[in-house]
Parts: structure tokens; C-alpha cells; sequence
């Protein structure tokens, strides 16, 4: 469920767009008048304001939002604006390039449904015109985490939600023999088990394994993935990409987590408008 609270009735995007053009004039930027308006629209609304201002103002709304932001909330403004699949190929690609952040290219690439990920590859391919799996196994080495990533994409999987009882209770054994059971970790038994199975069904061996071994699969993971760095997602890159999409599952795990809401933490740890931006795309505080 998404968590960015859209107002019953939206103004048009010609007003949305007439107003930021507003926001920008003058003696600095309005930048509550910003967050106001785009931190309360949708990828479609946002999509068609970007359109109606481009055409009225003659001008790239992402490039003047660059020119007068600055800092985290620039950063989480611009990463906010487009549509979730070409967000995701522009993160991936952004973290390939240079030093390459394999964290921000694991939480995208690992997080998202076989759909999502063929209408990303897509997008990847069109923008940047080199395929998605192609540059991944050029831009990276070729450790065990490397061809995680690479068979996740590139096996077809299974998206609902069923799955064969006597498949997830043979995964789950064949882990512990690659992993608790042995000296060292058989990596090709986990990289094959996670990213060919359905997301379902590794819900389904991560119960199983707990019922047979007496703890939790995560254990084992910490060790055979030693290093992944998926355990921290930057604050931005998780909230503007699930708002319109799981937040409110996260926030929940959150609160079950750590006894405080996710809403509180970030009331914490951020300040000014960067902070009441992240909080408008958080929405209320359960």
C-alpha cells in the first residue's frame, strides 16, 4: 500500500505547474509551495505537470527543480519526479557508474516483482541503449554478490503466490547443507535458489527452515552473504521508492522492528524541508 496521501480533488496540472513557476520567482525558491504541490501527486499527475509546465514555460521542470533546490531535498525531489520503472534505471544506472554502489543496485534490482523488473529492463535499454544484464556483467566484478544480481534478473520467475510444499521443504535442506551444515558456504546453492524461486515460495522456505532448525534462514544468509551492505538503505532511496508502492508494509515492519515509527525517526533525524518532504511522501504517522 502506498503511503503519499493525494488530495481528494488535485488542482490541474496547469494550475500545479502555473503555481511552481510561481515558487521559482522572486527572491529565492518557495520550496514549501514546492513540496506542497509535488509531494501530495502521483507518477501520472507529476508526469502530466512536468508535460504542461515544459509547454507552457518552454523550460525542463526537472532542470530548473535542480537549479533552485540544493542539498538532500534536491537529491529526493529529482529522484521523486519520475515513474517508478525509469526511477529504478536511473538509480541502477547512476550506481554503475564511477565507484560503483552495488547496495543502491542490490535494493533495486533484488526488491522488485518479475514485472516491474521487465518494464525497468526495458526503460534501461531505451535510455541508456545497452542492456540492462550487459552492462551489470561489464561494470562488475564477478564475485558470488555480482552473479546474484545478474541470474536475478536474467531468470524468469514465478510471481504468485503459490507453491509446492515438498520444492520449499527440499530448498530449505539443500541451504542448510550449503550453509549452516558446512565449513564455508556453497554459494551456487544459494544464488541459484535466490533468484530462480518466487518470492512466495522464499517466504515459504524461510518458515520451513525456522521449523526445522530452530532459527531464522536470515542467520545463515549474514554468512554466506557476508558483505552484500543491503542492511542500511540510504533513508531517500527507500522512501521515494516504495511510497507508491509498500510503504505502509514498511513502515509496519519498522515499527515492529525498532518499538518507534518510521514517521518519528525521520522527524529525529532530519530537519528543514528535506525533512517535510520525506515526511509528506511518508503520510500520516500510524
Amino acid at each position: 500500500m502506498a503511503s503519499v496521501i493525494i488530495p481528494p480533488m488535485p488542482p490541474s496540472a496547469r494550475d500545479d505547474a502555473l503555481h511552481l513557476y510561481r515558487a521559482f520567482k522572486g527572491f529565492g525558491c518557495d520550496t514549501a509551495a514546492v513540496i506542497n504541490i509535488l509531494g501530495h501527486r502521483n507518477a501520472t499527475q507529476r508526469a502530466a505537470i512536468q508535460k504542461e509546465y515544459h509547454a507552457t514555460y518552454s523550460e525542463d521542470l526537472n532542470k530548473r527543480l535542480s537549479s533552485e533546490l540544493s542539498g538532500q531535498l534536491k537529491r529526493a525531489v529529482i529522484m521523486w519526479m519520475p515513474d517508478p520503472a525509469t526511477r529504478d534505471a536511473n538509480i541502477v544506472r547512476h550506481a554503475l557508474e564511477g565507484d560503483v554502489d552495488l547496495k543502491a543496485a542490490t535494493e533495486v534490482i533484488c526488491s522488485r516483482t518479475p514485472s516491474q523488473m521487465r518494464q525497468f529492463k526495458q526503460i534501461y535499454f531505451s535510455n541508456f541503449d545497452v542492456d540492462l544484464v550487459d552492462d551489470l556483467a561489464t561494470k562488475l566484478s564477478s564475485g558470488d554478490h555480482e552473479k546474484l544480481l545478474v541470474e536475478y534478473i536474467s531468470v524468469p520467475r514465478y510471481e504468485g503466490p503459490e507453491y509446492d510444499q515438498a520444492m520449499v521443504q527440499k530448498d530449505a535442506e539443500a541451504l542448510y547443507k550449503a550453509g549452516e551444515k558446512k565449513l564455508g558456504t556453497d554459494e551456487k546453492v544459494f544464488i541459484q535458489i535466490f533468484s530462480e524461486r518466487s518470492r512466495a515460495h522464499l517466504v515459504a522456505v524461510g518458515s520451513a527452515y525456522q521449523s526445522l532448525y530452530g532459527h531464522s534462514l536470515e542467520k545463515v544468509l549474514r554468512k554466506a552473504m557476508k558483505g552484500l551492505g543491503t542492511d542500511d538503505p540510504t533513508l531517500i532511496r527507500v522512501i521515494v521508492t516504495r511510497t507508491e508502492i509498500d510503504m505502509q508494509y514498511i513502515k509496519a515492519e519498522y515499527r515492529n522492528q525498532y518499538g518507534k515509527s518510521l514517521h518519528d525517526a525521520v522527524q529525529s533525524d532530519t530537519s528543514g524541508h528535506y525533512k517535510a518532504f520525506l515526511l509528506s511522501l511518508l503520510g500520516t504517522n500510524p
